[in-house]
């Protein structure tokens, strides 16, 4: 464990005294905004390597990096607050540059699809001259400029087409999109959800091709909810392949802007598969393309030539568990040559793989997982990586020779490090915080000892400074079998360790996810303050199958997700009543939103003696009601481990539950279907099972929007005051 964490934590709780410092209230967390943290928006890295682009007051201005001195001034780009199209005013969300930074592509009046995607109206603007065109006559999406800023590719009606910005001129590249058939151009909600990506197409380097997904869902089985608010209820239906379901047919075509013609990559033969990544190699006539099984253990990737379609595998990997798919896929210059991670060593690390040898090495090493592979500066012969190098509870940023020589930690500070590597590899931005202080965003040059501070957050740490905060603190458990936990404790402000102390874990607990982070967390945080002001102890531990310790350490839950878990957490809670003797063992409540709302209805009906409540926010309650991508890597199909299944959900011990029970779920969740929660109270019902449940009508996975999060706060504040 590393000592200097738990030694930075609780101090912003001592900055004023006890007699001057307010508890919290709800509304100040989500109604009054008393702790909104300030952010940086509109930051982008410019390709000259010395600017940053930065909206200032609605105006998007040229900022200069530190070395270039006081005397340089920022200069405009754009004033947002006057854009103008047809005599409507523009009111602009998002932005980005063309490569040559002379075409900006603005979207405007975004409508959201699923969690993740959305459709937009998008205009182009010509800084130097002021000129502004809309593109298309309706909203679009994923809107992208060429390499060279003349066109622009999107989708319209699960169709991909072309737009040439010089004559206004419109070519569609695909006929056949139909909604709920075929998508073009785009990938099918399953793939958006579990893959982490939306748009399905990609410019070639040089502008001469385009590299797309065509998705055939006209199998897939469509899952629908009523969306209230009228006198007849809106019915949405839309594809969802839950575990063992079929799943759409998915190709990559290449088309070629020169001769207007579209070419199928031989994939292979086999249909019931993943092609989860396209990218070009570098050159634009070779394109990547990951393949997956559907077991999701035999991971290949392929090169193609974009002219044929002709292609070869150049790497594969095979594990007796699952492999997991990045986007840490870097290829060289020198065009053999490319980088990936994996965690073959049993860490996740960078590694380098040759295409004339055949032959793969590690660039990092040792027993630590890296979080991801940030940049790299071939002229410096360097790559930089952000890692839990430290410890399981911090992201730090590294850099390391391509030889994989000389690893140097750049951000020593204790906490949480997101990086962004800015063009030219001169400078980058270090979102920092910890545990207890919100995050300060810095802008850093490689190299030297030059920061600039961004944003300090300086108001929002002078507010929390004048609560009346509980101290916390970090720490490691052993379970029966010696596998060793880390945990955080957040105690009352007037803590006193004669006295006896209900305690509620929050729990998430999924597979690579974890909640023990020396980060700031937010509203979360805040809350777990607010309880531990009511007298409570709040407690969150990770358990086996949560990440940054190894695959081994993640990969332990295969086939039987949710019983090593929900097993760690009962035997976490027996561990704090034996050696926390301020805790009153006959009050050990949990909570948990998403996977974390299935663990804690797993804990109250799997172990009724040790929890005497449970608020469950969003279960799984079957893993047969989720999408196949992430059941089925962890679990396989339904049809080939029943067991699996059957033994580690919670709608099938309702009659064990002795503790209070709290459901919650939105109705118009798209991910974890309102259908787990009505399946669990349905068998609540059958087995004679008291329980408590709030409905958020028209809500989706993360329950916002008006009062809803105050409103499911309060909901579950007051039943933890009457029932722990």
């Amino acid at each position: 464990m590393n000592k200097r964490i738990i030694a930075g934590m609780g101090l912003l709780c001592l900055l004023a005294p006890a007699w001057a410092q307010k508890n919290i209230t709800l509304e100040d967390i989500w109604n009054k905004g008393t702790f909104r943290a300030a952010s940086f928006a509109g930051f982008q890295g410019m390709k000259d390597g010395l600017h940053y682009a930065k909206f200032i007051e609605n105006r998007l201005m040229a900022v200069p990096y530190i070395p270039l001195g006081e005397k340089d001034t920022p200069t405009l780009i754009a004033d947002f607050s006057r854009l103008i199209y047809e005599g409507k005013a523009i009111n602009a969300e998002d932005y980005t540059f063309s490569k040559d930074e002379q075409v900006l592509l603005i979207s405007a009046a975004s409508e959201q699809i699923y969690r993740h995607s959305s459709k937009s109206d998008f205009y182009v603007f010509y800084p130097q001259t002021g000129v502004i065109k809309k593109i298309f006559r309706d909203k679009v999406m994923y809107a992208t400029l060429s390499p060279d800023g003349s066109k622009v590719a999107f989708v319209y009606n699960n169709n991909l087409l072309i737009q040439n910005l010089s004559t206004g001129a419109v070519s569609q590249i695909t006929n056949d999109g139909k909604p709920g058939f075929i998508i073009n151009g785009a990938v099918d909600w399953v793939y958006e959800e579990e893959f982490s990506m939306s748009r399905g197409f990609e410019w070639s380097p040089d502008g001469s091709f385009i590299a797309y997904y065509r998705f055939d869902e006209s199998a897939v089985k469509e899952f629908g909810m009523d969306m209230y608010g009228s006198l007849y209820p809106e019915r949405t239906q839309w594809k969802y392949p839950k575990a063992g379901e079929d799943n759409a047919k998915v190709d990559v075509y290449v088309y070629n802007l020169n001769f207007r013609y579209s070419m199928r990559c031989e994939t292979g033969s086999e249909r019931d598969q993943y092609l989860p990544r396209i990218k070009w190699t570098g050159n634009s006539k070779v394109l990547s393309v990951q393949r997956l099984n559907r077991t999701q253990n035999h991971w290949e990737l392929l090169y193609f030539n974009a002219e044929t379609g002709t292609g070869q595998v150049v790497l594969e990997e095979i594990s007796n568990t699952y492999i997991d798919i990045s986007d840490d896929l870097y290829f060289l210059a020198n065009g053999t040559q490319f980088l990936f991670t994996s965690d073959l060593s049993g860490y996740r690390h960078i590694w380098v793989y040759d295409t004339k040898t055949g032959k793969r090495k590690p660039i990092t090493q040792g027993a630590w997982d890296l979080e991801s592979l940030d940049g790299v500066d071939e002229n410096k012969g360097l790559i930089y990586y952000s890692s839990y190098q430290i410890s399981p509870l911090e992201t730090h940023f590294y850099s390391i020779g391509i030889d994989g020589r000389k690893a140097t930690c750049l951000t020593p500070e204790p906490g949480h490090h997101a990086i962004t590597l800015l063009p030219g590899n001169k400078y980058y931005v270090d979102r920092h915080s910890t545990y207890t202080k919100p995050e300060v965003i810095s802008l850093v040059a490689l190299g030297q000892q030059k920061k600039e501070i961004l944003e300090q957050n300086r108001k929002l740490s002078e507010t929390l400074s004048s609560f009346n905060l509980g101290k916390a603190r970090f720490g490691t458990l052993n379970l029966a079998n010696g596998t060793e936990l880390h945990y955080w404790m957040m105690l009352p402000p007037d803590f006193d360790s004669t006295k006896k102390y209900p305690v509620l874990m929050h729990v998430y607990g999924g597979p690579g996810a974890n909640t023990v982070n020396n980060r700031w967390s937010g509203a979360n945080y805040l809350w777990h303050q607010m309880l531990t002001q009511k007298g409570y102890i709040v407690v969150s531990v990770d358990n086996r199958g949560t990440g940054h310790k190894g695959a081994s350490f993640k990969k332990c839950t295969y086939l039987q997700l949710g019983k090593l878990e929900q097993e760690d957490q009962a035997e976490a809670a027996q561990w704090f009543s034996r050696n926390c003797s301020y805790l009153d063992t006959s009050r050990i409540g949990i909570w948990g939103w998403s996977f974390g709302g299935y663990l804690s209805s797993l804990c109250l009906s799997k172990s009724p003696e040790v929890f005497k409540m449970a608020i469950a926010v969003a279960p799984v309650t079957n893993w047969r009601y989720y999408d196949n991508i992430y059941t089925e890597r962890y679990l396989r199909k339904p049809q080939d481990n029943h067991v699996g299944y059957d033994e580690n959900s919670p709608v099938n011990y309702v009659s064990n539950i002795k503790g209070a029970y709290l459901i919650i779920h939105g109705t118009a969740d798209d991910n974890v279907h309102f259908q787990n929660t009505a399946e669990m109270v349905r068998a609540m019902i059958e087995a004679n099972v008291d329980f408590d449940a709030e409905f958020y009508p028209d809500k989706n996975h993360g329950i916002y929007g008006g009062n809803s999060r105050l409103h499911l706060y309060r909901r579950m504040t007051r039943f933890i005051e009457e029932n722990l």
